[in-house]
């Protein structure tokens, strides 16, 4: 019980960085010539070739921060239930790699899902 309360309270936290901190400037900058995306949207971008022209973009910028906060809060909710510093550190690498390639490509599959990727 108190893993799963420290799991949702760490998710709630981060949410809330990436609203105040990436959310809300990229949508300032939207648009803007020389401001650039988070790096989550340029990735997929460069790796799954997202059409931003047919996404929405504040969508878009919701899923980026449900999932990476999902992802953050998972590796900390992990790394918890060691006790070895060591491996803790190593599992945490390895964990935070795949846990985000994992979450942005289901990402990729519903947005490919809904037609919104370039062919």
């Amino acid at each position: 019980m108190e893993e799963l309360l420290l799991f949702l309270l760490s998710f709630v936290f981060v949410f809330l960085i990436y609203q105040f901190f990436i959310v809300r400037r990229a949508k300032k900058n939207h648009g803007k010539k020389g401001k650039k995306d988070p790096i989550e949207i340029s990735y997929l971008v460069r790796k799954y070739h997202l059409d931003l022209k047919k996404v929405h973009y504040n969508q878009l910028l919701q899923i980026v921060a449900l999932v990476s906060s999902f992802d953050i809060s998972l590796v900390v909710s992990i790394i918890l239930l060691l006790k070895n510093f060591i491996l803790e550190v190593i599992v945490g690498f390895i964990a935070t790699l795949v846990i985000i390639l994992l979450s942005y490509h289901l990402v990729y599959l519903f947005y490919k899902k809904k037609g919104m990727i370039k062919k």
